[in-house]
């Protein structure tokens, strides 16, 4: 059994999938979730796993070279705008409509169990060399 790093077998598998460019959801609950990307939901009960957890653990296995947020998030939810801004000084911010615009070409969502308003983010993998 693995001893460290993320532990759900989808996660992991989904997470080694990825390449370069692609699009990475990471939503709270309330995230209208399109048909199409690969869904991981990790929500267990309302803020379980939260949105900080999830991301954190990603962060520690993805290389990240572009994140998009709701803008809506500074006024909102100003504590995860905190955590944005601390892992991605250059994070772009739309309008809420257009992240979810934006979603369906996401090549994975990944859903927390945040139930706190505009706790998502879309991640674009880097490379990490």
């Amino acid at each position: 059994m693995k001893k460290s790093g993320i532990l759900n077998r989808h996660l992991a598998g989904a997470l080694a999938e990825l390449g370069h460019g692609d699009g990475v959801l990471v939503c709270d609950v309330g995230m209208p979730i399109p048909p199409g990307p690969r869904v991981v939901d990790l929500a267990f009960r309302a803020g379980i796993p939260s949105f900080a957890e999830v991301l954190d653990g990603l962060l520690d296995e993805l290389a990240v070279e572009g994140a998009t947020a709701a803008e809506e998030i500074r006024e909102a939810n100003p504590e995860a705008a905190t955590l944005l801004d601390t892992h991605f000084p250059w994070l772009e911010l739309v309008p809420h409509e257009a992240l979810k615009a934006l979603t369906p070409a996401a090549r994975l969502v990944v859903r927390t169990g945040e139930a706190r308003p505009y706790a998502n983010v879309l991640l674009r993998c880097g490379v990490f060399f």
